[in-house]
């Protein structure tokens, strides 16, 4: 059962705290060059802009008074080279922030598509796949923008407000104290609403991540939408979403513009404090030069902090993002190679199940202590009620689950201490929800096997009469599909699913429903194609239209997470047990 879905918040199991931040400083390193290049240009371009201050002063103090005009000639010249200087610098220094960004955005999203090819089935079960994609698409954009530009600012304005010390202190000391007095105030506020802060970006980050869920989710369902002409319903429910997402939108940035108002008052009343101060107080002891320089530091002095306070409310907003990244990179990989997992050789087929024990949930065994021997070559048919246990025994073969006890052997060995690579190339899988890609039909049919020839693809279509409709197509094999086929019927999709699995030449075969969407006269010929399929193959086949397996060497009625019935089709009737009722039942409804 699915642990949340589209209208259900998601719950952070651990705590935020600062390991996170500095763990995601693992991608900075990487291009700490360009990092490096970015802060350098930054510090000339910071440096460029504190110059010019002085050369004002400068020229109203010394310059004007004494009708130096060669001297503002030079200054002006030197303002406008200082100014060309850093536009380059900062030219320079988006152009590296840039880089390092994208560079970031590719290594993180790498990282996270790794890991959940690794992830078990479980855990796209359990949740909407719009929420896994909120992840690897919007986070991920918003933490790289701080991971490059935000901790470059972060680190400049710092410096800049060190550099803006150092001149105002040589400038003035007493009105350099004047400047200084806003900063209590402004880091009492700033450490009130931090908590406030980080818990409506974290409710933000839920409602969109909600809001994205349910239109993966309605994108995928649209034809059953439309077919039952739900849209209005539909709307409805977007809209909810979308105004979920926008009030916990606006109460997080709300909290965070409350910051600049601060700010802006505090530097005003610095600003005039300085005039007050510098006229009433020490307009004897001050030049008129030195007092506008004064003032333009403490504009300068209260940018920076300004835009700390948006740098901050930019990592209050990146860290509810990045507690979500770091969750799903922490969700463990329950199905991987155990420490020293050896290769599995060229198997032959033979399958033992012993005494094995499986439960998707804690104390609610699915399979009972299964045992059984599956010779090399032979074709088994696992038949029964819905949810007895059949998907899961072709499951285990393929280790797409750990069992909790017993063993799974193949040719004699335990694939639970076989590498997971070694032990699915060897087997052609075709489950019950044929998946088709986007591209054209010959991509999709060699999938199965990348170095496979156009010949071999044809050749292994029309083993199994797919190729009875495909040469029918606008541009036979290389007609373009779209994602999951829509332009192809269900049993045209299995029809390819079963070339793709043929080609792969696996020994071991699994078939899961695999007749399921197939039409009665499709049925007949794909029968055919299976038989050729299943030569010199050990094979599984899971179906409920029991007409399809009767040639299968043995029948497996599971009931109840056991193996109930055990034999041929003729011995199984002759018992006439579970699989017998079901048998005659089917061929009454029919």
């Amino acid at each position: 059962m699915a642990r949340n879905k589209y209208n259900v918040d998601e719950t952070l199991e651990t705590e935020f705290n600062a390991k996170h931040l500095i763990r995601s400083f693992q991608y900075i390193k990487r291009y700490k060059k360009l990092f490096f290049g970015a802060f350098f240009f930054s510090t000339v371009s910071i440096l460029c802009g504190l110059v010019m201050p002085l050369f004002t002063a400068d020229a109203i103090d010394v310059m004007i008074p004494n009708r130096d005009v060669r001297g503002l000639i030079i200054a002006g010249i030197s303002l406008i080279v200082i100014v060309v200087v850093q536009a380059l610098c900062n030219r320079f220094r988006s152009r590296c922030s840039a880089i390092a960004g994208q560079e970031i955005i590719r290594d993180i999203r790498r990282d996270l598509f790794v890991h959940l090819q690794e992830l078990p089935f479980d855990y796209f079960d359990s949740r909407p796949h719009g929420k896994i994609l909120v992840r690897v698409i919007n986070y991920v954009n918003s933490v790289s923008d701080f991971l490059t530009n935000g901790i470059v600012n972060i680190l400049l304005q710092i410096l800049s407000l060190i550099f803006i010390a150092i001149f105002m202190i040589s400038l003035h000391p007493q009105l350099s104290l004047v400047v200084f007095a806003g900063l209590p105030v402004f880091a009492i506020y700033i450490f009130a609403i931090k908590q406030k802060q980080r818990r409506a970006w974290q409710l933000q980050a839920n409602k969109s991540s909600n809001f994205t869920a349910y239109l993966a989710e309605s994108i995928n369902g649209e034809r059953v939408t439309q077919s039952f002409a739900r849209e209005d319903v539909n709307y409805s429910i977007n809209q909810d979403l979308a105004m979920d997402a926008r009030k916990a939108y606006m109460k997080a940035v709300t909290i965070n513009h409350s910051i600049w108002p601060l700010t802006m008052i505090i530097s005003k009343a610095v600003y005039y404090l300085i005039y007050i101060i510098g006229v009433i107080y020490m307009r004897d002891t001050i030049a008129v030069g030195l007092l506008v320089a004064m003032t333009s530091y403490a504009n300068r002095f209260w940018g920076p902090i300004q835009q700390l306070s948006t740098y901050y409310n930019q990592l209050i907003n990146t860290v509810s993002y990045l507690e979500r990244i770091f969750q799903l990179m922490d969700e463990p990989v329950l199905v991987n190679d155990p420490e020293g997992a050896t290769a599995l050789p060229p198997i032959e087929g033979t399958v033992d199940f012993e005494n094995v024990i499986f439960e998707y949930e804690k104390d609610r065994p699915i399979l009972k202590n299964v045992s059984f021997h599956v010779s090399s070559g032979e074709s088994i048919a696992l038949v029964g009620p819905t949810g007895a246990g059949k998907s899961t025994i072709i499951n285990l073969i393929s280790r797409f689950y750990n069992i909790k006890s017993g063993a799974v052997k193949i040719d004699g060995y335990n694939i639970a201490n076989a590498t997971l690579r070694s032990i699915r190339s060897q087997m052609g899988i075709m489950l019950q929800d044929t998946f088709i890609f986007s591209g054209t039909i010959m991509e999709n049919i060699r999938y199965g096997r990348l170095d496979a020839t156009d010949e071999e693809c044809i050749a292994a279509a029309k083993q199994v009469f797919a190729d009875n409709f495909i040469s029918k197509m606008p541009n036979g094999y290389y007609t373009e599909i779209n994602e999951r086929g829509d332009m192809l019927s269900a049993g045209q999709r299995q029809l390819l699913s079963f070339a793709r699995t043929l080609l792969s030449d696996p020994k071991i075969l699994i078939l899961d429903e695999a007749t399921s969407s197939i039409d009665t006269n499709t049925e007949l010929l794909v029968q055919e194609g299976i038989k050729q399929l299943l030569k010199n193959r050990t094979s599984f086949v899971v179906a409920h239209r029991l007409s399809t397996i009767k040639d299968c060497d043995r029948i497996m009625f599971i009931n109840d997470g056991v193996i109930a019935e055990s034999g041929s089709h003729d011995e199984l009737m002759a018992q006439k047990g579970l699989y017998y009722h079901l048998y005659t039942s089917q061929l009454t409804n029919e």
